[in-house]
């Protein structure tokens, strides 16, 4: 079985750190804990690792958050990898800093990397997991905070929700969305 894990984000050193590119910096401790490495090839930073007999192609689109449908579906036909099998990871203000969502399906709620894969794919179904950054910003300033870094008190909560990512991940290809779902969206 063959995943195609994408990790949304920007590239860039000014978006290193930031909220919205908490998709990178799961993908990336993903690939870590996997012993893989990424290199960038066509619309991405690409690493391939196994895990349990499985194949994971694990992709940070380099065409910023708004193009990401592109290197998605790119890297889905050229791995022929099908729509079941591919895990969006996204920030979403609407979650608490606390929660990590999985869903099958939904609408893009307003995140243009989400609504650019809408578009690509043609469909709101393609899982993804959305990991709540909270909304604590004041009124106008909702750009500041997505785009801004993490606070000191935040990071313990962060470090552990990337480490449940990647169980999730692992989860989502060894049990499926369901049992995935069952077991962590609490």
């Amino acid at each position: 079985m063959k995943y195609l894990i994408v990790g949304l984000g920007n590239i860039g050193y000014e978006y290193d750190a930031t909220r919205h590119n908490i998709g990178f910096d799961v993908a990336d401790a993903f690939v870590i804990k996997h012993g893989g490495k990424f290199e960038q090839d066509r619309l991405a930073f690409v690493a391939n690792v196994k895990w349990k007999g499985k194949q994971f192609v694990v992709i940070k689109p380099t065409t910023y958050m708004n193009l990401s449908g592109k290197a998605l579906k790119y890297w889905m036909d050229k791995e022929k990898i099908v729509l079941d099998n591919v895990l969006v990871i996204v920030d979403d203000l609407a979650l608490p800093l606390e929660a990590l969502r999985l869903r099958p399906s939904g609408s893009d709620a307003g995140h243009n990397g989400l609504r650019d894969i809408q578009a690509t794919l043609g469909t709101t179904n393609y899982p993804r997991l959305r990991f709540g950054i909270g909304n604590n910003f004041p009124k106008g300033k909702q750009v500041d905070f997505v785009l801004g870094k993490w606070k000191p008190d935040e990071m313990p909560v962060i470090h552990e929700k990337v480490l449940t990512s990647i169980d999730i991940i692992e989860s989502f290809a060894a049990m499926g969305m369901a049992r995935t779902m069952n077991t962590y969206n609490k």
